[in-house]
């Protein structure tokens, strides 16, 4: 299986990407490519500027990245309840390609982190509800609230509840999408 996992974030210390990588080490085995959103810096979308150039030469690579990926693992930043504005920019971008889905009809495993103790649950639940309408298969989802209290750089998730929560979603995320795999006209 082929992973595309990216953090919804553009901060070099970003909690988001730290739970993305520790979240990547239970697919062992599987083909993962990491992206970091600063390589993916564009204008900010305008439709005068689709217009004017057509689609930025990034967010077509982006896009590419996202065809060629069985599995999207995903943690948003949430930014005064909603997208970072790194996120959001590629999305619009990405959304107005012609004759697709900005998320390709990818299966998503979806995630927040936050140091509060909403663990982003604001834009999780924005992102569950308007990502099937473009394009993203929301699987499971996973919040991590008290980030600094619940999260260490070397042995991942310390709160036990937590780290065996995510493990159990990584293993239904991995049952759904093999099934999909195997039998790709059931769903």
């Amino acid at each position: 299986m082929k992973i595309l996992a990216f953090a919804g974030s553009n901060s070099s210390k970003s909690i988001n990407k730290d739970l993305v990588e520790y979240t990547t080490t239970f697919f062992k085995g599987d083909i993962i490519e990491i992206l970091d959103l600063n390589d993916y810096e564009m204008p900010l979308f305008s439709s005068d500027r689709v217009a004017r150039n057509g689609i930025h030469q990034l967010a077509l690579e982006f896009a590419g990245k996202i065809d060629e990926s069985d599995l999207l693992i995903i943690s948003l930043a949430e930014h005064n309840g909603s997208y970072s504005v790194a996120f959001k920019n590629i999305f619009d971008w990405i959304s107005r390609m012609p004759n697709r889905k900005a998320f390709g009809n990818k299966p998503m495993l979806l995630m927040a982190a936050s140091p509060g103790g909403r663990g982003g649950a604001t834009v999780l639940e924005m992102a569950k509800k308007t990502l099937p309408y473009f394009g993203g298969k929301v699987t499971e989802t996973f919040s991590l609230p008290g980030f600094y209290e619940n999260f260490d750089h070397v042995k991942g998730i310390t709160n036990e509840d937590l780290k065996l929560e995510l493990q159990n979603k990584t293993q239904v995320v991995k049952g759904k999408i093999l099934q999909e795999l195997l039998h790709p006209n059931l769903n």
